[in-house]
Parts: C-alpha cells; structure tokens; sequence
C-alpha cells in the first residue's frame, strides 16, 4: 500500500511539472521578427517616416519579404529637411519626389553594420539624370557611420544600428538623404578635396555651382583623385592652386566634364569624347580603360559609375590637360 502511494505521489508530481511547463510556454511565445514597415511603425520617433511611406505608397515593399537595408531618419530629421527645401509639411511634397527620396534610404541587400565598409553602394533611387542606373550612396565608416558626407552635406549619420527585421534589417539616421548632386558626392568622398577646392577657389566662374545643378545636365565628371593633383602640381611646377591662373585651373576643370550626357562604362575603345571644354580627348581600352588627354597624356580610369542625381562621375588618376 505504501509502495502505491509513493507512485501516486511521483504521478502527480510529473503531472504538475508538465503543467507548468505548459504554462510558462503559453506566457513567453517565441518572438518572430517583425518586417521594417512594422518596426517602424512601432516606434514613435519614427512616425514621419511611415507618414512618407504611407503617402509614397512604400508601405507594402517594405511589409513584404525581401533582404532590404533601411536607413530610418528620425523625425527630427524629417523636420528639417521640411524646413530646409521650403514645405510646410509632409503633405506639401509631391508624390514622386518623396517616392525617389524614400527609396534612397533603400539599399537591395542586407547589410549589418559588422558588413560595412567604406566605399559606394547602389540605392534603389532614380534620379533625372539616368532612367536605368539607379544613385549611389557613398559609405564612410569611420568612429561613426556617415552617408553620403553627413547631414551638412545632404546626407545623415547612423545614429542607432542593426534593427533587425524579417525581411532586413534598419539603421536609424539622423538626417534625410537627399538625392546626391556631382558636387555633394565628390565633398563626400575624402579622395576628391583637392577637386573640391579647384571647383571652388574661383566663385566667380560658379563652375560648382554649375554642377549642382541641373542647366546643361546630365553631367559625365572624369574626377582627378587627390594623388592625381598632387603630381599635376610637381609635373607643371605650380606651387598650389593659388598659383594656377584663373582660366587655365576653369579651362582644365572644364576638359573633365561632358554636358548633357550620362556616360557609363561601357566606353568603346578609340571613343573621341567631347568636353565642356570644346576640346576632345580619347578612350582606349587596351590594358584598362584609359584616356588620352589633347597633350598625348595617358590617365587610367579608376573607378566607374558613381551616379549622381545630375550626371555620373568615373574616377581618374591623373588630371588631363587640355591645349592653352
């Protein structure tokens, strides 16, 4: 009797074992991660946000299944970029404007913050210049993350990384991401200050001006990297770009740049290429994409197809000399 009582006993101990068990599983179901469009609607600092995606239409892209990486600007970003192009409000953007602005946040693939490097990645944005090559976003990744130059430049900080979600995974910045002109993409990457400063030194040609703009667009920007400058100056004997005249540091800045037309990489070799300039030089392509300047120099191309929102811009590695 006794040995029936302890297996009585045993019985009913397993029993309540098994029921708190249950019980404990009933009050912490397994979490499953949210989409973006969720996420974001679940955060208060983010309401203008998917105010934006709502009027955009966006909403349904980023509640569906896909690997996106989402840069959120915050609402006090919102807010400034409101007040910065002059809106009342939200509802005083048009339609396709914030459709293409939104979509700049939107990169195809998921990338964590432990995945990024500093360099150029593809948005899912169109701006005026090109119906098919979608804008490039340029990622320094430094002590801080900064897009595009940061907010001074039209472009914003990661302020909060790596949100994940079921279909990608959010970074939160702390300004909206403007859609790049040649002038915000070359003062955004630390290679080209030397060419920022030659765009600049004389204002009153508003050569910089010109290429943030849309007169004569779309622009192809052959860009001299900061080296590339550095042995312009020994090869010439000029001591900076103090010392370069006026009009041949805007003539020579000129014979980088094609108006009105948007020439990606796929150059032809012999291509004779007409420049702002009005004096021409040569593509070949034996050994690499090269460029023969009007003064029988040779200048590698370095890198391709950074789209702006006005023209491309193909990086070089020595500044082309056109004839005086």
């Amino acid at each position: 009797m006794k040995t029936i009582k302890i297996k009585l006993l045993i019985f009913l101990a397993l029993i309540a074992l098994v029921s708190i068990s249950c019980n404990n599983d009933d009050d912490t179901p397994s979490q499953q991660p949210q989409t973006i469009a969720s996420i974001a609607k679940a955060n208060p600092n983010l309401s203008s946000l998917v105010a934006a995606l709502e009027k955009a239409g966006l909403t349904a892209t980023l509640n569906s299944s896909g690997s996106y990486t989402v840069f959120a600007p915050t609402n006090t970003a919102f807010s400034a970029f409101l007040s910065a192009k002059g809106y009342a409000n939200l509802d005083a953007v048009p339609v396709a404007a914030l459709n293409e602005i939104l979509l700049n946040h939107v990169l195809s693939t998921k990338v964590k913050s432990t995945e990024i490097t500093t360099g150029y990645v593809k948005t899912l944005a169109k701006g005026g210049a090109s119906a098919t090559n979608t804008i490039s976003m340029y990622i320094e990744k430094g002590t801080a993350v900064d897009i595009n130059g940061g907010k001074t430049n039209g472009g914003g900080t990661v302020t909060t990384a790596d949100i994940e979600a079921s279909n990608g995974v959010i970074h939160i910045v702390d300004g909206v991401i403007g859609l790049p002109t040649i002038v915000n993409h070359a003062i955004a990457n630390k290679n080209f200050t030397t060419l920022v400063a030659a765009l600049t030194y004389n204002p009153a040609s508003g050569f910089a001006g010109i290429l943030s703009g849309t007169a004569s667009s779309p622009f192809t920007v052959f860009a001299p990297t900061n080296a590339a400058f550095t042995s312009f100056l020994t090869e010439t004997g000029f001591s900076g770009l103090a010392a370069i005249p006026a009009n041949v540091l805007e003539t020579t800045l000129k014979y980088h740049v094609v108006a009105g037309a948007n020439v990606q990489s796929a150059l032809t070799n012999g291509q004779v290429v007409s420049t702002f300039a009005a004096q021409n030089f040569t593509i070949g392509l034996t050994g690499g994409a090269k460029i023969t300047d009007a003064s029988g120099r040779v200048s590698n191309i370095v890198a391709t197809d950074v789209q702006c929102s006005n023209g491309i811009i193909h990086a070089i590695d020595k500044v082309l000399l056109p004839k005086f």
